[in-house]
């Protein structure tokens, strides 16, 4: 039996037409479909050039040309009929399907006006093109969710944003089939964006300002940009170009928005071999929404993962310094003493100690109150190096006033070594007691003045010393001395005593401290200690700022 020849199968259509409707037969992408649509209306006789329009939300565009086509001005596509009435005799124009949101039109020329026979020829195959389009675009429709469904489910395979970002970035670029790709997460509290990886580079960061570049530009204006050379575009930024050794060229950038409709981050992609389509955008944008909720879940645990750390290395901090600061007041004839310590955050910089010592046959003791300008981590550190440095030549033999001048120089020459970057500076004061507590000498290096509070309730402040350590370079101290007799009360603290702040704004205040341990003189150390402190939580209580607090009572028996 013979094979049926073409006209069998398709009665009534010519032999051109046969052949060109086979070109429309197969699965194959909605794109290459296009193409072959032209190709096919080519293929008739008489046709010199033939063009596929695609009008989507009112947008037109050229989907698809082959052949002898004139240039696409703005209103050419206004005046292109739905139907062959087109009043030129060398142009055929035929609708291949349309709905509430797109529009495809086929358009075929001719060097001499188009024969009726051939306008039956391109209606017959405008009708089956119509179909095999529609099929194509759902197939791909379906496809491209499968697709989306998939990448979901990867999204949503971990919470290590590192991971996250490279798994989005080859979902992109194998979908659009670029070279390269970057996401940038939008930093708002900088004001900038950055990555964190990028497909086909080591991992690095790269943090560029927010209104600079595509990327920026994008995260601003929350609009999606193609771009067939990037470097034609005044808003393209070449500088991480030149820092990568890259070139761009084709580029597509989006915004990653959340449920609540927030840029939160820009997905670029870059190099495609052909240009980026509309199709390569919808894939992206349909999935935007997934790519920000698993990037927000990823951020979110990545921030408590190093909150987390954060703590554990604050808590072990806080051991450490609190094994650098005495247990508790050492005993020693003629004084009672009585010590409080609280930082405002986990580790602090405020500083107390008691150094033992002996001059000869006299038994001394240095009492030490600093305050590191601050606080938290950072002035903890500064508070230890202080520490180490009193502990080591407190020892050594000389006046008193030579402790805080040998600190001051140790930090001044830090502050040179590094360039000039200063580091932090303190306030401390500084106290040597004797002969069974009766003789106190003492420098004031910017500190809150330290108050003696005598038995009969007089008020003296121990100023005498000069300025903070830390700031200036060759700083001279005085030192002073005061007799303490039984009953006299000497309290020193940090200004997290005196500066703390009810809900007003008001500060507790040196006259009150005085105050109040005038009315407390006749009990305990200890007493005093604990009255002070509740008067100044009491105070402090509705208030809005707390910093680290010191207290320390001396009272002479």
């Amino acid at each position: 039996m013979s094979e049926p020849s073409s006209r069998s199968i398709f009665p009534g259509f010519s032999s051109a037409l046969t052949q060109s409707l086979r070109l429309l037969e197969g699965r194959v992408p909605a794109n290459e479909l296009a193409a072959r649509v032209t190709q096919a209306a080519m293929e008739q006789p008489g046709v010199t050039g033939a063009r596929l329009w695609r009008i989507d939300d009112g947008t037109p565009s050229v989907w698809a040309q082959a052949g002898a086509v004139p240039p696409v001005v703005t209103a050419q596509i206004a005046g292109i009929p739905l139907t062959d009435g087109s009043k030129d005799p060398a142009v055929w124009t035929g609708p291949l399907g349309s709905d509430d949101y797109r529009m495809r039109i086929l358009e075929a020329r001719g060097a001499q006006p188009l024969s009726a026979e051939l306008r039956e020829q391109l209606r017959l195959l405008s009708r089956f093109a119509a179909l095999a389009l529609a099929l194509a675009e759902r197939r791909g429709a379906l496809e491209e969710m499968s697709s989306i469904v998939e990448a979901t489910k990867r999204l949503n395979s971990t919470l290590d944003l590192g991971e996250l970002i490279h798994i989005i970035l080859q979902i992109a670029t194998r979908q659009t089939k670029a070279e390269r790709g970057t996401v940038f997460l939008v930093d708002r509290e900088r004001n900038e964006i950055w990555s964190l990886v990028g497909l086909g580079l080591e991992q690095q960061v790269i943090r560029l300002p927010a209104d600079k570049g595509i990327a920026g530009w994008v995260a601003h204006h929350g609009k999606s940009v193609r771009l067939e050379n990037a470097y034609d575009d005044p808003r393209f930024e070449p500088e991480v170009d030149r820092r990568l050794g890259f070139t761009t060229r084709r580029l597509l950038c989006l915004p990653i928005r959340n449920e609540a409709g927030e840029v939160s981050g820009v997905l670029q992609l870059l190099n495609k071999p052909e240009p980026f389509t509309r199709e390569d955008e919808a894939f992206l944008d349909a999935l935007s929404t997934h790519v920000a909720l698993a990037l927000e879940k990823a951020q979110f645990h990545r921030e408590r993962i190093e909150k987390e750390k954060l703590e554990r290395d604050l808590a072990l901090a806080r051991e450490i310094q609190a094994g650098l600061l005495p247990d508790a007041p050492p005993d020693f004839p003629g004084l009672a003493i009585a010590v409080s310590h609280k930082p405002s955050q986990m580790v602090g910089g405020d500083y107390y100690d008691f150094l033992p010592q002996r001059n000869g046959e006299k038994e001394q003791l240095l009492i030490v109150v600093a305050d590191v300008e601050g606080k938290g981590a950072a002035s903890a550190l500064v508070m230890a190096n202080v520490q180490a440095t009193l502990h080591a030549i407190a020892d050594q033999p000389g006046p008193l006033e030579r402790l805080p001048e040998t600190i001051n120089h140790k930090m001044m020459r830090t502050v040179s070594l590094s360039g000039g970057r200063r580091t932090k500076y303190l306030s401390m004061f500084v106290a040597r007691v004797e002969n069974a507590g009766r003789s106190l000498r003492y420098v004031n290096a910017g500190h809150v003045p330290p108050v003696v509070v005598r038995s009969d309730g007089r008020i003296e402040w121990l100023e005498k010393g000069g300025m903070i350590v830390g700031l200036l370079p060759d700083v001279a101290y005085e030192s002073a001395e005061v007799r303490l007799q039984p009953g006299d009360v000497l309290v020193a603290c940090t200004d997290g005593i005196t500066e703390a702040m009810d809900a007003a704004g008001n500060e507790f205040g040196r006259p009150r401290l005085a105050e109040m341990v005038a009315r407390l003189r006749g009990r305990t150390a200890d007493e005093i200690l604990q009255g002070v402190i509740e008067e100044v939580e009491k105070h402090a209580h509705g208030g809005t700022y707390e910093d680290d607090r010191v207290l320390l009572i001396l009272k002479a028996v």
